[in-house]
């Protein structure tokens, strides 16, 4: 090794050591500086009805637990939820992403560290005479054999290596937090078709009690006829009104059909498979307290926030590789092997050979691309920063909307249960009469049909109270940090 080279080399690796790395280091963001969710501050006491007995508080402060679901009480729900997270395809997709991203990184940490190759060459022959032998012997017909072991490295002088390995591990940890949300958004789906499964079942009783109700009405009105007391256009305005009856419960069955299909391949299952569980909205229970995470920490908890956050820090990273490419680049290389004409005497005294080099690569003319490659990485951070602001505006417009919803719905159902309950008061007392001859049939149609959607509007707004306590959960991150089962690599 010459003077020079052990300078350069020298040089190399006090640089290295320093630990120096082009381009800016990445600072997380601030958490917003705000200090509620909504413009008013709602009572942290939902009101409910005192026929429904379920009552509701926010809990702020309160951490989101890890298996959220569990809070509504079902064992059927329970299992259904485990099933899904066992054998669903696209959450194990998002795994499956999330290990290939982790292999990456690993291989591009391999760039940190020399390449050793190794080679074998074997040949046979024949020089013409006027070209000389390159054996001692100077035989113009021989066999060659030579095996060497090379050795590259390319020392990270400014730190572009670093920066790479640093924008790849962010990429990852974006993949990760794409797989939490993956996990988020099933147990949400999952949650949310069996809840929607309970209010449609709901929704078909009540129907189907309304057709019953109709048929006695029918019967009751056609009695009257034959007494006297009603005409035939009374009993073809009641048959007229069971028969819309009838024709609305073929879209509600479809309806519930469909929704158990839906929540059999969300299990991972076909739907041919169907899923054995069974779900009513009187099984299930409203959770007595919903968390409520401070704003401060849901840019920590939400998946969608962090993977947004994961790529801002590659994006800054991405700089840093992009200044390094428009600086100079040292490549050290050596070799040392063996090569002889008789392949037993390889490695033998006398059969040895090395070779040891150093290179200084320095750009000087790219027509400007390079340049304009740093200024894309520039404007690639300024649309990170923008899309990670973008989410967590975002993030915070669901977590306000849901809270609306969580106080409005409870207002509606308690409505709905006067409603119906006024409804049923009219409906009775209207077949009273029309049994005593006071009133005709109109007044008992009418009074049945607002009867049954009555009925109708209780199971859904009933149901709209589950799903507002889904969306909360989701909204704060779902508890994603709390698991036992973590993803490899996580943290």
């Amino acid at each position: 090794m010459n003077r020079m080279t052990r300078i350069a080399a020298s040089v190399v690796l006090l640089v290295t050591a320093a630990g120096c790395a082009v381009g800016p280091d990445f600072k997380r963001p601030a958490a917003p500086d705000v200090s509620g969710y909504t413009a008013n501050q709602l009572t942290t006491t939902v009101a409910t009805p005192t026929q429904d007995g379920q009552s509701q508080r926010l809990n702020q402060g309160q951490a989101v637990s890890a298996k959220w679901w569990t809070l509504f009480g079902s064992d059927a729900l329970n299992t259904l939820v485990e099933e899904a997270l066992k054998a669903n395809p696209d959450l194990q997709s998002a795994k499956a992403a999330l290990r290939a991203a982790q292999e990456n990184l690993a291989a591009q940490r391999a760039d940190f560290f020399p390449t050793l190759d190794g080679s074998h060459n074997s040949s046979r022959t024949r020089n013409a005479k006027a070209i000389a032998s390159p054996l001692k012997s100077n035989a113009d017909l021989y066999s060659l054999h030579t095996s060497q072991l090379v050795v590259s490295y390319m020392p990270d002088v400014f730190g572009g290596v670093r920066r790479q390995v640093e924008s790849t591990a962010a990429q990852t940890e974006a993949v990760r937090f794409e797989y939490e949300a993956a996990y988020l958004t099933l147990t949400s789906s999952v949650v949310n078709a069996a809840i929607q499964e309970a209010a449609l079942r709901a929704q078909v009783k009540a129907t189907q009690e309304a057709v019953k109700v109709a048929n006695q009405l029918l019967e009751a009105t056609r009695k009257q006829q034959r007494a006297g007391l009603l005409g035939g256009a009374d009993v073809a305005a009641q048959e007229a009104a069971l028969a819309q009856m009838e024709a609305s419960l073929p879209p509600l069955e479809k309806q519930l059909a469909q929704q158990r299909n839906l929540i059999t391949v969300l299990a991972g299952r076909y739907p041919s498979d169907e899923i054995t569980q069974r779900f009513e909205l009187d099984a299930l229970h409203l959770p007595a307290e919903l968390p409520l995470s401070l704003p401060s920490q849901l840019v920590e908890q939400r998946p969608d926030i962090r993977a947004a956050q994961a790529q801002l820090h590659a994006a800054s990273a991405d700089i840093g590789v992009a200044i390094a490419a428009r600086l100079p680049s040292v490549t050290l290389t050596g070799n040392v092997g063996s090569s002889e004409e008789l392949l037993r005497m390889l490695f033998s005294s006398g059969t040895g050979l090395w070779n040891l080099s150093a290179g200084l690569a320095v750009p000087i003319f790219h027509g400007g691309s390079l340049m304009h490659q740093q200024r894309a990485a520039e404007a690639r951070y300024d649309q990170a920063a923008a899309q990670y602001r973008s989410t967590v505006l975002t993030a915070f417009q669901n977590v306000a909307d849901t809270l609306h919803a969580i106080q409005a719905d409870a207002r509606s159902l308690q409505s709905a249960h006067k409603a119906e309950l006024a409804a049923r008061k009219s409906l009775s007392m209207a077949q009273r009469q029309l049994a005593a001859g006071m009133v005709g049939s109109p007044a008992v149609l009418q009074a049945e049909q607002a009867y049954q959607q009555a009925l109708v509007s209780v199971a859904q707004a009933r149901a709209d109270r589950f799903v507002d306590s889904v969306a909360l959960l989701q909204a704060l991150g779902g508890g994603w940090w709390a698991r036992d089962e973590q993803v490899a690599g996580s943290s």
